[in-house]
């Protein structure tokens, strides 16, 4: 299982890439944005398993929405596919209350193919919506909610070569026009709720998992 958590104000941006907000007692394995914890599919003679990786979790509050992003198998090169693996379940978790320990909401994402590239997505648990369900690649709304899943340019921004030389030298060597994910790939879901339907009572915290099965779940 690979699990990142994030806490949020409602009303302010607030996800922290490659960081954890917790609460005092809490704990939670994580990885940063380019080297996840080894998570190896038992299944497939310990092959790496991309589609359970996470990369990273982006969640915040913006004119009156919940915004959740949840990016996995990546950073890829450009000229390679989106990762769509109908045994992994993802699941988005929402506590509101501003303990971590209380989850009021859990959406459940999965993804599915009908043929040859005619993958797609199902959401459930989603508030005020319940479920959306149909074709990547394409915005799926209802009742003022909506999921998109699908391939994305890489929204992570790093200077990995300033940051090589930053440690060899000691010397600060970042430069803000260089950017090591630059034309890479994730494959990723996003979600946008209204907070009305979230019905927040305290701080907003959002964490994401993946659980791989087979069969049904």
């Amino acid at each position: 299982m690979s699990m990142k958590p994030y806490l949020l104000t409602a009303g302010a941006v607030a996800a922290v890439v490659g960081g954890i907000a917790l609460l005092p007692g809490d704990a939670a394995r994580t990885a940063d944005h380019l080297d996840p914890p080894g998570r190896t599919n038992p299944s497939v003679d310990n092959t790496p398993d991309p589609a359970a990786d996470i990369a990273d979790v982006f969640a915040w509050a913006e004119d009156g929405n919940l915004n959740v992003i949840v990016t996995f198998a990546g950073p890829a090169a450009a000229d390679r596919p989106a990762t769509f693996d109908r045994d992994v379940l993802y699941r988005v978790n929402i506590s509101t209350d501003g303990d971590a320990r209380n989850t009021e909401n859990v959406i459940r994402v999965r993804f599915g193919q009908d043929g040859p590239n005619e993958f797609g997505v199902q959401a459930t648990g989603i508030p005020g919506a319940n479920t959306l369900a149909g074709p990547v690649n394409t915005n799926l709304s209802s009742n003022g909610a909506t999921l998109r899943a699908g391939l994305f340019d890489d929204p992570f921004f790093f200077d990995l070569q300033g940051f090589q030389q930053t440690v060899q030298t000691g010397t600060l060597a970042f430069n803000n026009q260089r950017d090591f994910f630059a034309g890479q790939n994730d494959t990723a879901f996003a979600l946008q709720i209204p907070l009305s339907s979230v019905a927040p009572t305290g701080k907003i915290t959002v964490w994401a998992e993946t659980l791989r099965f087979g069969g049904n779940l």
